[in-house]
């Protein structure tokens, strides 16, 4: 999933500044992802939460099933967003930079 010099959502960055305000989003990793909101043009949203389930099943099972969706919907879709499971992604570069840190000081 690609998104190309585009700059991650202001509630992302609202999380956690210092990190997220400078990341450009070239590719969404699936472990990340949280939820798809479509937006409808009547008004209407439908949100897509990402579980275990479905990441069990993995990327390419679930890029169909939204390339199904999309294709059938798609004169009724304003827009959609894909929101990442922020927790997770600071939890991880967190413990990820806590490694590289230890290992540089001993």
């Amino acid at each position: 999933m690609t998104h190309p010099g585009r700059t991650l959502p202001k509630d992302v960055i609202e999380h956690w500044p210092e990190v997220f305000g400078e990341i450009k989003l070239n590719v969404l990793p699936f472990r990340y992802l949280h939820t798809v909101l479509i937006n409808f043009k009547d008004g209407k949203s439908w949100e897509i939460r990402i579980t275990a389930d479905i990441k069990r099943n993995g990327w390419d099972s679930f890029e169909q099933s939204l390339s199904d969706l999309f294709k059938e919907y798609e004169d009724h879709i304003e827009n959609i967003d894909f929101k990442l499971d922020t927790e997770r992604v600071k939890k991880d570069i967190t413990k990820s930079t806590e490694k590289f840190l230890k290992k540089r000081l001993n």
